[in-house]
């Protein structure tokens, strides 16, 4: 479930070869589909670069979710910021393989910016699941409501690809800032119905990850980006998820963007609307509105 390797620095979810491989381990595996999470995590557990080495200083932080899951996540506090970013990446890879995003997102937004790994991905211990990677999430929001050091109230959610459907289930039972969905999908189920119609696998399906089911219950602002050319998730499942939503919301097209090059591709435009719309929310000024046509 990799997305193209043309910018390695991220990964995200559902890659033809990687579903093809999953219906039919799921047919063969009749009921229950017992092998499906290993066509949907890619975790690796090397960390092969840190912020560090992009000129970005950072704390390590390690921090326990309530099943007694030991997680990783890195911490970048910009001086002066009253709102802290909490993101969540995509299938595959781990933290490091988002290392020089983490510095264009602390850069740009001018803002905390904290990354977890879900567990089993880098060196967080455990093994990932759908409803692991809901626990991790809520365990790192619950981190940073804890210190001292950050406004609890200040924490906005960014979840990207997968991380979307997390990003998503957390705001719908947490109260966040914000809540930013870039790429995301309607549901695993109907990632698959898109890719291969003809193969009726989705009811055998045990991972949902329904990113429309949560967004309904969304309260907090939400802005949808997708790109244009999104080869890996189409366009159209963020239309979607973005028609669900109740307002306050805002939907960003990324011109000419695919899967793993909206940072490179959306450049300072993108960055500029998620600063202004996670600033209008802090102040309580995000509308309704459709921005990117």
């Amino acid at each position: 479930m990799k997305g193209s390797q043309n910018h390695p620095r991220f990964f995200f979810i559902l890659h033809p070869s990687s579903l093809i491989l999953s219906m039919i381990a799921c047919v063969a595996l009749l009921p229950g589909c017992l092998m499906e999470e290993k066509f949907i995590f890619f975790p690796s557990a090397a960390i092969e670069k840190t912020p560090r080495e992009f000129g970005l200083e950072y704390e390590d932080i390690y921090f326990t979710a309530a099943d007694g899951v030991r997680l990783n996540g890195w911490l970048a506090r910009y001086p002066g910021a009253e709102i802290t970013l909490l993101w969540f990446h995509g299938n595959a890879g781990n933290i490091g393989h988002r290392a020089e995003a983490m510095k264009l997102l602390y850069d740009k937004l001018r803002a905390n910016v904290f990354i977890i790994d879900y567990r089993g991905y880098g060196r967080s211990e455990g093994t990932i699941s759908e409803a692991g990677s809901y626990e991790d999430a809520l365990a790192a929001l619950k981190y940073l409501r804890a210190r001292k050091d950050l406004d609890p109230k200040g924490v906005a959610l960014f979840g990207q690809s997968l991380g979307s459907a997390v990003a998503a289930d957390l705001a719908a039972r947490e109260e966040c800032l914000a809540l930013i969905l870039e790429a995301p999908f309607v549901s695993i189920r109907e990632m698959a119905r898109a890719i291969y119609p003809w193969l009726p696998v989705g009811p055998l399906l045990k991972t949902r990850y329904d990113v429309v089911e949560k967004i309904q219950k969304v309260k907090a602002p939400l802005l949808v980006a997708h790109g244009e050319n999104d080869e890996i998730v189409p366009f159209e499942h963020g239309r979607r998820v973005f028609a669900a939503a109740s307002a306050p919301k805002d939907f960003y097209a990324i011109r000419g963007a695919h899967h793993n090059d909206t940072f490179f591709v959306g450049g300072n435009a993108y960055f500029a609307a998620m600063k202004h719309f996670i600033e209008r929310a802090g102040s309580g000024r995000v509308g309704r509105s459709d921005t990117g046509e």
